[in-house]
C-alpha cells in the first residue's frame, strides 16, 4: 500500500522531508523504531522513524492513549473480525485537547466495516495517521492498539546516544536512508544553545557516519520549532 495514495506526506513525519515519490510501511525495526520503504526520484531509500518524548511530558502521552483506547475498544464492539489499529504519528498536546471520541469511533468502524480481511487502509484524523489492517474474518470484534513512543529520559545534552543507537541500524545497509527523530514534547529536545549537546552531537556525526556506514543517512530531528538536518549524506 503506497501511503502517498492517504497523504501521509502531510504528516509530521514527511511534511518538511524532500518529497518521495511512494512510502511504504514496513512496520517495526527495533523497539520503538518504525521503517518504511519509499522511491524518490526512482531511487530507492528506506527511512527510520523513531518518535520520541521527555520523561517529564509522558504523562500528556498516558492521556492520548487513554483516549484512542477508548475509541478502539468501542469500535470493536460495532465489528466483525480482527484488527490491528497502527498509530504512526500525531500530535499528542493537540490532540488532548482537541479529541473528539465519537467521531474517531465512527471512523474506524467506517473503515473497518469495508475492509477484506488481509487488507490495510491508512486513516487520518487531525493529526493522527494510522493503519488498520483487518487480520481475519469473525462472528465478535477485535481491535488491537499499536502505539510506540520512546521516553527520552535523559539530560538533554546526552541526546546523542539516542541517535548512535539509531545511527547503528544504517551500518550495514544497501541503499540511501533518511532517519527522522520526531520529538513529540512541549519542550523538544533538540537545543542550539545547548553547547554541550552541540558538541557531543557534532562529535558524533563526524566520528561515527563518515567511517562506518557505506551509505550515510539523512539525520533529521523534527519538533515543534520545524524540522533541522543534522547530517546531510549521499542524498538519493
Amino acid at each position: 500500500m503506497n501511503l502517498i495514495e492517504g497523504e501521509i506526506q502531510h504528516s509530521n513525519i514527511f511534511v518538511h522531508l524532500p518529497r518521495f515519490d511512494e512510502i511504504y510501511y514496513d512496520g517495526y525495526l527495533e523497539g520503538n523504531v518504525r521503517k518504511y520503504r519509499a522511491v524518490r526520484e526512482g531511487l530507492p531509500c528506506h527511512v527510520l522513524v523513531l518518535n520520541v518524548i521527555r520523561k517529564d511530558e509522558n504523562v500528556i502521552w498516558g492521556a492520548f492513549q487513554d483516549l484512542i483506547k477508548r475509541s478502539v475498544a468501542n469500535a470493536a464492539l460495532a465489528v466483525r473480525g480482527v484488527y490491528i489499529f497502527d498509530v504512526l504519528t500525531k500530535n499528542i498536546h493537540q490532540e488532548v485537547k482537541t479529541y473528539n471520541h465519537a467521531e474517531i469511533t465512527t471512523m474506524l468502524i467506517n473503515h473497518a466495516l469495508k475492509c477484506a480481511p488481509g487488507e490495510k487502509r491508512l486513516i487520518k484524523y487531525s493529526s493522527i495517521y494510522g493503519i488498520l489492517r483487518k487480520l481475519s474474518l469473525v462472528d465478535w470484534g477485535k481491535m488491537t492498539l499499536k502505539t510506540a513512543v520512546e521516553v527520552f529520559k535523559d539530560e538533554g545534552r546526552f541526546f546523542d546516544l539516542m541517535l548512535k543507537k539509531l545511527i547503528k541500524n544504517f551500518e550495514f545497509a544497501g541503499e540511501p536512508g533518511v532517519l527522522m527523530i520526531n520529538d513529540l514534547s512541549q519542550n523538544p529536545i533538540y537545543n542550539v544553545q545547548d553547547e554541550m549537546q552541540q558538541k557531543r552531537l557534532s562529535a558524533l556525526m563526524a566520528k561515527q557516519i563518515p567511517t562506518s556506514i557505506e551509505f550515510p543517512p539523512e539525520v533529521y530531528i523534527r519538533d515543534i520549532n520545524g524540522i533541522r538536518e543534522l547530517y546531510s549524506g549521499l542524498h538519493v
